[in-house]
């Protein structure tokens, strides 16, 4: 893989006096994405006229299960409120993929090719849908229709991203239409 960036959280509201944030976190891996001297990009919301473009991080630390991080270029409660909102970055060379074979980054799967337990090819992942009980897969079927797949064991056996494809164990229902059901031409 070459390198991509991908979004790792967004700055909340100040703690303290002295510049320190709160985070919301959108990592699996916060003590690496957050690491002091981690180098990250910073997008201010829209409409925000923080000239802010990339923080470093200073200090991180936990709080009461709240990520807390004290960041190089802002100093103070004033200029720590004024970053609340802008969406950090980081990153991710070929160094960086999951330590857990079983994990995957969402830009490994779109555009693999969906394969049914038999072989037959069911479409395209097209998104990862993250789901506060599980994430779901995005299929485009041959037929243009986009059905969603819970991104779990049992229904999505194999995984394999060098071969760029995916095994659904398909249901009527799932991806392929109940028999009964019409497909719209």
């Amino acid at each position: 893989m070459d390198s991509i960036e991908v979004v790792v959280g967004r700055i909340g509201k100040p703690h303290g006096l002295r510049g320190e944030v709160t985070i919301d976190v959108r990592t699996d891996e916060p003590e690496r994405r957050f690491a002091p001297g981690q180098a990250l990009r910073a997008q201010p919301p829209q409409g925000s006229a923080s000239a802010i473009r990339s923080l470093t991080v200073a200090r991180s630390r936990w709080h009461q299960q709240v990520l807390l991080l004290t960041f190089e270029e802002i100093e103070g409660r004033d200029a720590a409120e004024a970053a609340r909102g802008i969406v950090l970055h980081a990153t991710l060379g070929p160094e960086d993929a999951p330590v857990d074979p079983e994990e995957f980054y969402d830009h490994q799967l779109i555009g693999l090719a969906a394969y049914d337990e038999a072989g037959t090819h069911l479409g395209q992942l097209t998104a990862v849908v993250h789901g506060s009980a599980q994430d779901l897969l995005t299929v485009r079927t041959l037929d243009g229709r986009d059905t969603l797949v819970p991104f779990v064991a049992a229904l999505v056996p194999e995984v394999d991203v060098a071969a760029g494809r995916v095994v659904i164990a398909d249901r009527p229902g799932l991806v392929t239409p109940f028999p009964d059901d019409k497909v719209d031409e």
